[in-house]
């Protein structure tokens, strides 16, 4: 199994978490991603990379220029699988929640 497919390898990554809440908004191309990061360009690339080839970044050339978007259904593969996760610790929460309101200190 090649780990750069798999999108919890990359999205363990920070730099790579950063890129797709940059590009979540609005298309952006290679350089205007770059630039928003302190590291080379050559090492966002390799990101941009990493995040296409599993398949969270899709590429659109407009021109000259290449364009990366989200992948929406990616995105939504990573959502479906924390749901089940996401309500088992809300539930847990509400359970503590209500127990706290019921509790009364020792005076």
């Amino acid at each position: 199994m090649n780990l750069r497919r798999d999108v919890f390898q990359a999205i363990a990554d920070p730099t790579r978490r950063a890129i797709l809440l940059l590009v979540a908004s609005q298309s952006m191309t290679a350089g205007a991603i770059a630039s928003n990061f302190d590291t080379a360009r050559p090492t966002v690339s390799k990101h941009l990379q990493i995040l296409t080839e599993c398949e969270l970044l899709a590429q659109e050339q407009n021109g000259r220029e290449i364009y990366y978007h989200l992948n929406p259904k990616k995105i939504k593969e990573i959502a479906d699988f924390i749901e089940p996760f996401r309500k088992l610790w809300d539930d847990r929460f509400n359970k503590l929640e209500s127990i706290m309101k019921k509790y009364k200190p020792k005076k």
